[in-house]
């Protein structure tokens, strides 16, 4: 039987097996087992709070539980005890992703129980949403009358078992949930309902489908105004690559456009990467207090190997939290202001000449980069992190084709692999801002116009920090800042 209680025992009595190589600094992960999707992403009572998807009793997918942390400022986290465990009938093999809001002060969970109804618990299961409520924002008490949401409730010709991931919003003092669904045709697409108490739950309508192009299944959806305009995201599973966009299993992306609340549907014209790295999966997006919108992920890969699963009983950890700006018909998305607070040890050099490769004389496996580059002549340049012996992490610049890459073939014992995306310099200047924590890479480039996330697993003595040019380039400025 699974409970809160021998989850919460089970973890305080293995704590003390977890192997620290590749544990982050200032990222959150769980105490111990397997981590995957952020749920209830909400600032409530001064703090941010985050769930996510759990199984606390191995670092492999399980029957899911709910993590809990909370923080100040999202760079530090405190654990607190499980919220959530699948121990009704109706959630019995999962407490799948859902998310968070505050009514009357109290503080909401909307979730899918998952049920598996037969031999091939990949395919024989169904699913249905509930809800649990806190007084202290800490321990949880599911409905009575859950689920809010049945499987009777789902539209005729759709999936009758993908039905998951209600994400809860407010509009003119009325109750929405978006969730994730498909056609049984290989169309994902999003579904909507409205409650006026949070009990009863009706049909608006299927807001978005996919054209064919955007996967099969669609997971995770997140609704959210932005700047007068209405933002959906979501992560399509099984998404064919497109160009240099999409190479990754399941995909994330956003799109941007207007909700027709009332006759039920989203209209946009197109919709582009979240992310276009390796390890970015199943974003939630919250508002604090303020009025910034912000965006966490997955930093993960499904249904690959983590290295961390073989004897560090731990595997997955979020990404930085990401401020989502609006800028003309894309998004941006920065790091937070907060990050420059946990500086230390500033460097800085600048007005370098670069031909071949040159050692920073700076080091390290914790830290922040502000660099600029000048692209001149140079065929190619960039920067190599994390170098050592044969290792090396690269990220760089091809003028002539326009596109930065992140390439980790020789990043250590994890996955290899290079990503692609195109963008454009700026009066012929490439800026970068990249935060490097023991096992993980994000790249902003062109003030968050893109940005790149991965895990890499080099050798604890593969410090070194290089730059580097094909041709002759200048480096314009060069900051580098521990992180502690």
């Amino acid at each position: 039987m699974y409970t809160r209680e021998n989850a919460d025992k089970f973890i305080a009595d293995r704590k003390y097996l977890l192997n620290e190589e590749y544990r982050l600094t200032f990222h959150l992960m769980s105490e111990f087992g397997w981590m995957n999707d952020p749920n209830g992403f909400i600032y409530y009572n001064g703090e941010y709070h985050m769930f996510y998807q759990y199984y606390p009793y191995q670092p492999v997918w399980g029957p899911m539980h709910w993590g809990h942390a909370v923080s100040h400022d999202l760079m530090k986290w405190k654990q607190l005890p499980v919220a959530l465990a699948p121990d009704q009938a109706y959630d019995r093999d999962g407490c799948f992703s859902g998310s968070a809001f505050e009514r009357d002060g109290k503080l909401y969970l909307m979730y899918t129980g998952h049920l598996v109804t037969g031999p091939d618990k990949d395919n024989d299961y169904r699913q249905n949403q509930n809800i649990a409520v806190s007084e202290d924002g800490i321990r949880f008490e599911k409905l009575t009358s859950n689920p809010v949401i049945g499987p009777e409730q789902i539209p005729a010709g759709l999936s009758r078992k993908d039905f998951r991931d209600p994400k809860v919003f407010e509009r003119d003092g009325v109750y929405y949930v978006v969730l994730g669904s498909n056609d049984g045709q290989g169309h994902g697409l999003i579904l909507l309902y409205r409650s006026h108490d949070l009990a009863n739950w009706s049909l608006v309508g299927e807001i978005a489908r996919s054209d064919g192009k955007l996967g099969d299944n669609w997971e995770c959806p997140d609704l959210f105004e932005l700047g007068g305009r209405d933002v959906l995201m979501m992560s399509p599973q099984r998404m064919p690559a497109q160009g240099d966009d999409y190479q990754n299993l399941h995909s994330t992306t956003y799109m941007i456009g207007r909700l027709d609340i009332e006759g039920g549907s989203f209209r946009y014209d197109r919709y582009e990467p979240i992310d276009c790295g390796f390890d970015f999966y199943a974003p939630q997006t919250t508002i604090d207090d303020k009025g910034r919108r912000i965006v966490m992920a997955w930093m993960e890969t499904w249904e690959t190997e983590i290295p961390t699963q073989l004897g560090h009983y731990w595997a997955g950890a979020m990404t930085m939290p990401r401020e989502v700006v609006l800028d003309g018909e894309s998004l941006l998305f920065k790091p937070l202001e907060e990050t420059s607070a946990y500086r230390h040890n500033a460097f800085e050099a600048g007005n370098l000449s670069l031909s071949g490769v040159k050692d920073m004389e700076v080091s390290g496996d914790c830290y922040e980069l502000e660099v600029v580059f000048q692209a001149e002549q140079a065929e190619e340049f960039g920067l190599k992190l994390r170098v050592g012996g044969e290792e090396e992490t690269v990220l760089s610049y091809r003028q002539a084709e326009g596109r930065f890459r992140f390439n980790r073939d020789r990043s250590g014992i994890g996955l290899g692999g290079e990503r692609r995306t195109k963008v454009a310099l700026k009066d012929g200047l490439l800026t970068l801002r990249v935060f490097v924590d023991k096992s993980s890479v994000e790249v902003f480039i062109q003030g968050g116009e893109k940005v790149m996330t991965g895990r890499i697993y080099p050798g604890a003595g593969s410090l070194g920090i290089q730059a580097y040019a094909e041709g002759s380039c200048s480096m314009v400025s060069f900051k580098k800042w521990d992180i502690k």
